[in-house]
């Protein structure tokens, strides 16, 4: 084994662009460097936010970056769609102290994807990184090390070395070879074809045009809109301020380019409603989604049924369409396990936790299976 150092970085800038996407790949937006320079530059990840930079880089003797991961030392449980502020309030009432905290994640992103990012020709795996982040966290003297949405390989590895297992839930659209949406509705059954038919029809009749752009085709006048959707949606739905700042759509838009995808609806010429999607290798990733206007299946369009035509136009495996919505199975988006994996310093906290999730695991995968009973698609003898 060779002698490994980790260091932690207060800025992702700290890192060279290239050495840090030789662990990241290419295939995953959320987790490359430029998407995470947005994130610090437009001033929506550090000062007062609650989210300070603290990225870890694993080095060989040479100093070259052999495996790097996204990390933040969290003054709180928001902006991270996986909860533990149950966690947080026991152990709290109990004398204890669980912030600060560790989180390795893409913020505000809820998109499965690779946390813990190796060169695949540094020779070593995800465990040698996933050791230096316990050792940081004792030396740090913080109460945990929370690695969510992370993918099953890592969940795995990170199980066998003594992290504690979480599952989550969201909905996918699957690509079944689809040439076009028409294809897709033939899979469903005559019901849901009908009904997302009229969904379809209604929200392009609605006196709105729809449009999809990429890269250079979202002007700056579409991210000052989409700012103005994303604020009237957060204060409607969570009640509180914003969590990306407005200098946060332009830069990654220029920084991502054609990777930026945003569904719009105008009226009379202006921007009313969007939902803004980032294109990995092998899906779009619905991302954020706001409106000013009150329309009857707009959301639908623009966030479901939109993607799934720009998912069957571009061969994409996939759509993922983000957090929670049951509703979203009704449209083809179907239910996925999510993983998360978590390192507890307190043996006490530890234990209560771990009883915690040997309950929910089941509990989850059982609501999964569950949920697939409530697919649109045809079953077997089915028109």
């Amino acid at each position: 084994m060779p002698e490994l150092s980790l260091s932690l970085h207060r800025a992702i800038a700290d890192i060279p662009p290239l050495d840090w996407d030789a662990c990241a790949g290419g295939g995953n937006p959320f987790v490359s460097h430029a998407f995470l320079l947005a994130l610090e530059e437009s001033g929506s990840i550090g000062g007062r936010s609650g989210w300070l930079p603290q990225h870890a880089a694993l080095r060989n003797e040479a100093g070259r970056l052999l495996a790097c991961a996204p990390c933040y030392a969290k003054a709180h449980s928001q902006g991270e769609y996986v909860f533990d502020h149950g966690w947080a309030d026991a152990f709290e009432r109990a004398g204890g102290r669980y912030y600060p905290k560790l989180q390795v994640a893409a913020p505000f992103s809820p998109v499965p994807g690779p946390r813990l990012l190796v060169r695949p020709d540094a020779g070593i795996g995800v465990e040698a990184l996933a050791q230096g982040l316990v050792q940081a966290c004792g030396q740090l003297d913080l109460s945990s090390v929370h690695c969510t949405f992370c993918t099953p390989g890592e969940w795995e590895a990170l199980g066998e070395a003594g992290w504690l297992q979480r599952i989550g839930t969201q909905f996918h659209w699957s690509n079944a070879g689809y040439g076009c949406f028409d294809d897709f509705l033939a899979a469903l059954s005559s019901r849901k074809r009908k009904q997302i038919r009229r969904e379809r029809r209604d929200a392009e009749q609605s006196g709105f045009v729809l449009k999809t752009l990429r890269g250079h085709e979202i002007t700056p006048r579409h991210w000052e809109a989409f700012h103005r959707f994303y604020v009237s949606t957060s204060d409607k739905k969570w009640g509180r301020s914003a969590y990306l700042k407005k200098s946060f759509w332009p830069l990654l838009g220029e920084r991502l380019g054609d990777r930026v995808v945003l569904m719009v609806a105008e009226q009379d010429g202006e921007p009313v409603a969007g939902a803004l999607n980032l294109l990995g290798a092998d899906a779009l990733y619905g991302r954020n989604w706001g409106c000013l206007v009150d329309a009857p299946f707009l959301h639908f369009e623009l966030c479901y049924y939109r993607a799934i035509d720009f998912a069957i136009e571009h061969k994409l495996p996939r759509v993922e369409a983000g957090a929670q919505g049951e509703h979203k199975i009704q449209r083809g988006y179907l239910p996925v396990p999510t993983y998360s994996a978590h390192w507890i310093q307190h043996p006490g906290l530890r234990r209560a936790v771990a009883d915690f999730l040997s309950q929910e695991r089941p509990a989850m995968l059982a609501e999964i299976e569950a949920l697939h009973e409530l697919s649109p698609f045809k079953r077997e003898g089915e028109g």
